[in-house]
């Protein structure tokens, strides 16, 4: 049976099969963060493909939030014409379209920016030292979280995801290893945790009845730092403010490279969806239909997202489906090579 193209609804958000393009940055956004002509026909092609829910690349909601400083932009009401040429084209080739929303903080390469950062702690020794966030500086994010979620909504996106994962600024604060603070932002857990929790709340009170999803890095690889343990305690604590989905990435919080091999995050994932109770999207070099649909099939897993192949296979889906002999809706103009 081929699981993998069974329906699946997150909330009020019915897909038609269980896989997912994972968030991936182009970076070749102009300067600006504006969308460009090869935005809008990467992620159509991959709804054209037919990958269920297409999530669009880190979205900085502030311009020094942003990785590089070719990638796209939501912090003003600019952005959302060209945004929403994404999304239309996503839903015109019958799919669901998703936007991470993030602020790169420390890991910003931006030049001619303060970074930020939980703590003054550099990456590494290339790196700049941060600026220690003050807690108005910390309102001020969660306020820019807020802005862009409407901002997505306007421009007719179906899903936010709040990039936590990475080494990322949220994912700095959930680390012991990139959080050093002493007040209620740091030090335990719970106070760790507390900037996704503030974020979620904001979030919430404009994108309403829409799904939120939470990425989130459950390993850091490194001695003291969290485990998929550590992140599932974490969000059982905010939970309860809103949290539909988790995709469980790893890494990125420290300077350490994980030995990578087909499915090596899906341990991971289990333990989040043991320990919270969460729906979980998983992957990690997914390059198969077999081991696609196993992530379903065989570890109990909501979705599977696919990163790579995706961008070598725009067809993925469709390949996938016919190898599967699963019965799905094949775009006409294609038809003959898949009957």
């Amino acid at each position: 049976m081929a699981h993998l193209f069974s329906k699946y609804a997150i909330k009020n958000l019915e897909l038609k099969n269980r896989l997912v393009m994972a968030p991936m940055c182009m970076f070749c956004a102009p300067e600006t963060g504006k969308v460009t002509d090869f935005h809008i026909m990467h992620y159509a092609a991959r709804a054209l493909g037919g990958t269920a829910l297409i999530t669009v690349e880190a979205t900085a909601v502030s311009p020094e939030g942003r990785i590089s400083e070719n990638d796209l932009g939501i912090w003003s009401d600019d952005f959302i014409p060209g945004l929403q040429k994404i999304a239309d084209a996503i839903h015109d080739y019958g799919s669901k379209a998703a936007v991470q929303l993030g602020h790169a903080g420390r890991k910003s390469r931006v030049k001619g920016i303060e970074l930020e950062a939980p703590s003054a702690i550099a990456f590494d020794e290339k790196s700049a030292v941060p600026k220690e966030m003050t807690n108005e500086d910390i309102q001020d994010t969660v306020e820019e979280f807020k802005e862009a979620a409407a901002r997505a909504g306007k421009a007719g996106f179906d899903m936010i995801q709040l990039h936590a994962a990475h080494g990322y600024l949220l994912s700095e604060f959930l680390s012991p290893l990139t959080n050093k603070r002493s007040d209620e932002y740091g030090g335990n857990p719970e106070n760790r945790v507390r900037i996704l929790g503030d974020v979620l709340d904001a979030v919430k009170s404009v994108w309403k009845d829409k799904p939120i999803e939470v990425r989130v890095s459950a390993d850091d690889y490194a001695k003291g730092g969290n485990t998929a343990e550590d992140i599932a305690l974490m969000l059982n604590i905010v939970k309860h403010k809103g949290i539909d989905s988790v995709n469980v990435s790893t890494g990125g919080t420290v300077n350490v490279i994980p030995k990578a091999f087909p499915g090596y995050q899906i341990p991971c994932a289990k333990i989040i969806k043991e320990r919270t109770g969460l729906p979980v999207a998983a992957g990690g070099l997914i390059v198969s239909a077999k081991e696609a649909n196993d992530v379903i099939a065989a570890d109990g897993i909501e979705q599977v997202y696919v990163g790579r192949e995706l961008l070598r296979n725009p067809y993925f889906a469709l390949n996938a489906a016919k190898e599967l002999k699963a019965d799905i809706e094949v775009p006409t103009q294609y038809m003959r090579a898949f009957i």
